[in-house]
């Protein structure tokens, strides 16, 4: 469990500690001239692109309109094949302005965990390879070190293989 005052408190840290959820925070001092966050993150943090992930929010033809993608930030997300996993046929990124708002996060810092509206989720089959990967904490330049199965297990995510290389 992070120790009292070791990270920021975001909505993602207090969702985690609600649930019991062991996590291990990471800080680093983001570049505001910057846009790819999630690159950022891995060399900043020196660590591999393919244990980062990035999130991504989706406008689909699902049920319920909205959907969020988790990949590796070394890959891009397949819309199609992500769409079929939230029930769909079709999906595009959401705008930005909506990714905030469902989220209650900024662009850039969109963690999985903790977001204001909670939207049906897929990680990355990639995942699976890691004991850990690291996810956004809910601010530009901090991340979440967890195992995939406990960041499933906070959001009500599944597994799909959902990236292109």
């Amino acid at each position: 469990m992070a120790k009292k005052n070791a990270a920021p408190t975001t909505a993602a840290t207090a969702a985690l500690v609600r649930a019991g959820i062991r996590f291990t925070p990471h800080s680093y001092v983001h570049d505001p001239g910057v846009t790819d966050f999630g690159a950022e993150a891995a060399r900043e943090l020196g660590i591999e692109a393919a244990r980062v992930f990035k999130t991504l929010m989706v406008a689909t033809d699902a049920p319920g309109g909205l959907g969020i993608g988790i990949v590796p930030v070394d890959a891009m997300l397949d819309l199609k094949a992500l769409a079929a996993a939230l029930g769909g046929k079709k999906a595009e990124l959401a705008e930005s302005k909506v990714a905030e708002r469902k989220s209650g996060y900024v662009v850039g810092g969109i963690s999985p965990v903790g977001q204001r509206t909670p939207l049906p989720t897929v990680l990355d089959a990639s995942a699976e390879g890691f004991a850990t990967i690291l996810v956004s904490g809910g601010r530009r330049g901090f991340d979440l070190e967890l195992a995939p199965g406990d960041l499933l297990a906070v959001t009500g995510g599944v597994y799909g293989t959902i990236r292109r290389s």
